[in-house]
């Protein structure tokens, strides 16, 4: 029974044992259903949206920030993870090219950085957690820096190692290498969780609280693990502090954890260590870290701090590099919003408590990574003085076997620019000691050149206006051929508003800066702040001097430190005398004219 029906042109059904009107009604459902293949099913979705109807065009953003909007290096960052560079860096080792365009960028979150023009050359940053190394890792450093790089290494403020002068074809041995010795350069460069400081002398420390090394391990881990952790607003530092006697600037970091005592108190909480957490320590902007109230136990530490940097990471700017850090949203939010958001991604309740409901933490000792001090144990440990941080290859090995030979076969870092070897006893003391002079180094503490510290300066970065590092020395040997001092003071040179080596809590610190000369040409100078401390002496410097000559400088620090000497009330600590001196009066003082006569 055929039809003229369009449908059933369209369709063959076999109408055997079927009336009209069922051939028909298959017909056209059969029909429907090879048009729908062709045309959109018409439906409501679970908006009340007409499905045929097209979706409105979603505005693509990184965490709510419109990509048009986005800096130059979060768009760098969106455009492919610098996780994701391996290929690159790989390529090209293969043509021996330097990284271009975004991937310098990139090469960072490996701890590549193609430092040009200051060197056409690549510097490797490491991460060291806490800052502790085994000798075989200290050697494995030492082979690197004289298989590849320049046959010395560079140790940091962030109690860490930097190796400079690599060529792009060695760049996948060096990562390679780093791996093989148990070491990794991770996210150790541009916008993430920078290398995790702890007490250099925690676990033998007799005044500590706690051992935090595990802690400090257990946060370099996660982030290793943690894929979403990197590529930040901005970079992010993390310190451990165990209330021992040696200082990590732990409040200097955008996150402290200071470990504290807790005594019997009326809430609730159990007596015990614990560790206060503060925030937004961010020195080279003039401030500290700053109390927030939370108390938390040693195992609370790694999933606060995780739940906090993820809050960051979400709500962070990403349109201004100047306003990307921490602070800036803290200052925006203000702590109690920066907490609450913290506590929406933990799965147990933040705990405050006062902070003078804690006993106060013991002072620090000054210059105590230095010298002989004796361990929890009876052992001994030995502060070695490296010279702004700098050590030969030569140097390494022979520390790594006195370490091994008289130690426990270890050497921790200091944020000093210095290392400890730990372990050491009695009856070895002598012959250790012998053998670190050997190397041409120093154990015994110098008030003055104990504490120098510079960063690398324009030798090797293109953001530093002033040799810092060849000044440093220059500036070391001037004074301590004019004077002793009898109370241990620090001196730190960087070459920029970085502030690497963290100017503002030297008592003494300088800044870069370029000074014209008579004839219009520039040369190094610095502008000279003095007063600055941190943990129990935290002061921020207050500038003093602008523009003075690289050349001009050591005669001038030679002159305030004088006029220290002489007008100081008895013990009075630097840090005293200058604070309680108007920077004018400072100025005065040390007039060259005035210092003479005196």
């Amino acid at each position: 029974m055929g039809s003229n029906n369009p449908i059933n042109s369209m369709v063959s059904i076999d109408n055997s044992g079927f009336t009209e009107e069922q051939t028909n009604y298959l017909s056209g459902f059969v029909s429907g259903v090879l048009q729908a293949r062709e045309l959109p099913f018409l439906g409501q979705d679970a908006a009340g949206r007409f499905t045929h109807e097209p979706a409105a065009a979603v505005e693509e953003t990184v965490f709510g920030t419109p990509l048009d909007d986005l800096c130059k290096e979060e768009r760098i960052k969106h455009e492919k993870n610098g996780l994701d560079c391996y290929d690159t860096i790989l390529a090209n080792a293969a043509t021996k090219e330097f990284p271009k365009d975004g991937d310098v960028f990139r090469y960072k979150f490996h701890g590549l950085f193609f430092v040009s023009p200051a060197q056409e050359s690549i510097m490797l940053r490491c991460r060291i957690a806490g800052g502790a190394l085994s000798t075989y890792q200290f050697r494995g450093l030492a082979e690197i820096a004289a298989d590849w790089g320049p046959g010395h290494a560079d140790l940091t403020t962030r109690a860490n190692v930097q190796i400079r002068e690599l060529m792009p074809e060695n760049c996948p041995k060096v990562l390679m290498k780093l791996a093989d010795i148990g070491l990794s350069s991770q996210g150790s460069g541009a916008d993430n969780l920078r290398n995790i400081t702890a007490t250099p002398t925690s676990g033998f420390d007799p005044d500590e609280l706690i051992d935090v090394m595990p802690y400090a391990r257990a946060m370099h881990h996660y982030i290793l693990k943690n894929r979403d952790l990197y590529g930040l607003p901005r970079k992010f530092n993390i310190a451990f502090d165990s209330g021992g006697r040696i200082s990590a600037c732990a409040d200097t970091n955008d996150i402290a954890f200071y470990a504290v005592k807790v005594g019997a108190n009326d809430k609730g909480i159990e007596p015990g260590v614990y560790f206060r957490m503060q925030l937004c320590g961010i020195t080279g902007h003039k401030q500290f870290a700053s109390d927030s109230g939370v108390l938390l136990t040693p195992e609370e530490t790694v999933p606060v701090a995780a739940a906090l940097i993820r809050a960051f990471i979400e709500n962070g700017d990403r349109t201004n590099r100047k306003k990307a850090r921490l602070k800036y949203l803290v200052d925006k939010w203000g702590i109690p919003k920066m907490l609450e958001e913290t506590q929406k991604k933990l799965a147990f309740p933040l705990r405050y408590l006062p902070l003078d409901a804690c006993e106060p933490s013991a002072p620090k000792m000054k210059h105590g990574h230095l010298g002989i001090h004796e361990q929890n144990d009876g052992k001994h440990y030995i502060g070695v003085l490296t010279p702004v941080g700098r050590i030969s290859v030569s140097q390494m090995h022979a520390l790594a076997d006195v370490a091994d030979q008289f130690g426990r076969g270890e050497i921790r870092l200091t944020v000093w620019q210095n290392l400890i070897i730990p372990g050491i006893s009695e009856e070895n003391l002598q012959a250790a000691i012998t053998a670190i002079h050997a190397t041409g180094l120093e154990h015994r503490n110098n008030p003055i050149t104990g504490g120098l510290i510079a960063c690398t300066g324009s030798r090797g970065c293109k953001y530093a206006a002033a040799d810092t590092k060849g000044h440093a020395i220059a500036l070391g040997e001037h004074l301590t051929g004019k004077m002793i001092l009898d109370q241990p003071i620090n001196l730190h040179l960087t070459g920029c508003q970085h502030s690497c080596a963290q100017h503002y809590i030297g008592d003494i610190g300088m800044i870069g800066a370029r000074v014209k000369t008579d004839d219009g040409s520039t040369v190094d100078g610095f502008n000279i702040v003095l007063g600055g401390g941190c943990d129990d002496t935290q002061a921020i410097a207050r500038e003093v001097w602008k523009n003075v000559r690289a050349d001009e400088m050591p005669a001038l620090i030679e002159q305030l430190l004088v006029v220290y000497l002489r007008d100081r009330n008895e013990d009075e600590t630097f840090i005293q005398f200058t604070n309680r001196h108007t920077p004018e009066a400072l100025m005065d003082l040390c007039d060259p004219a005035k210092t003479a006569a005196a």
